[in-house]
């Protein structure tokens, strides 16, 4: 299964989980199987390029993207594209993939998402 975390930076496993999935400069990929990590930019609109993040993760082949939060058009798309998300993704890539693997994440519907697209994330990832 590969997963798809925002990422602050190209440092693998040990970089910070960014909190704002749309506009993080690189996404970290992992493979539950292989163990293997890679990092991809984030060309988007969001940062000047085409297309959206589920687009893009779509043809990276991820099955499930963890995040801090995202807003319901996001929870939407990733739908579309058949990639299940979770929220509530904190601190290192490692430590979102360990809460990941121990289901402290919150996969995410349109209940749980944010209202609009100006939200604020708190340091707890959710929010306000």
């Amino acid at each position: 299964m590969k997963l798809c975390i925002p990422s602050m930076g190209q440092n693998g496993m040990e970089d910070t989980v960014g909190q704002h999935f749309g506009k993080v400069p690189f996404y970290t990929l992992y493979d539950t199987e292989t163990k293997e990590t890679s990092v991809i930019s984030n060309t988007s609109e969001h940062n000047g390029g085409t297309g959206l993040p589920p687009e893009i993760m779509a043809k990276e082949n991820v099955d499930v993207m963890l995040c801090g939060g995202l807003g319901r058009k996001a929870v939407q798309m990733f739908e579309q594209y058949d990639i299940d998300v979770f929220i509530g993704a904190t601190g290192s890539i490692q430590d979102a993939v360990a809460a990941w693997e121990n289901s402290s994440l919150s996969k995410a519907t349109q209940n749980n998402s944010c209202a609009g697209h100006g939200h604020d994330h708190g340091p707890d990832g959710h929010c306000h």
